[in-house]
């Protein structure tokens, strides 16, 4: 699942068994002009949180995931299995994304 910094969903999808999307989903960014003038202010990239999770594995949420325009980003994720013990059930590991300067 993908939401935008206020919280709201953008995309929710399902993975082919490779663990892969079949199509890209399409995320709103600022144009590419943003990023060719510095000290304009304009942050020139989207910014937002990816959560994953699949039965038996840790859940991972990825925050502050930067994305740019005219670029296919691509996050790979190492989902880690459970452990059998049940206080290890609700696992939840966070990656944050420190944002760049640019």
């Amino acid at each position: 699942m993908i939401t935008s910094k206020d919280g709201s969903t953008i995309a929710m999808r399902v993975t082919n068994q490779s663990g892969m999307l079949d199509k890209p989903i399409a995320i709103d960014v600022p144009d590419l002009s943003a990023g060719q003038t510095p000290d304009t202010g304009l942050i020139p990239f989207s910014v937002v949180d990816l959560y994953a999770w699949a039965q038996n594995y840790e859940a991972i949420e990825i925050k502050n995931l930067q994305i740019f325009p005219t670029i296919t980003t691509s996050q790979p994720l190492a989902m880690i299995p459970l452990s059998e013990f049940p206080d290890s059930f609700n696992t939840l590991e966070i990656f944050d994304t420190p944002r760049q300067n640019l």
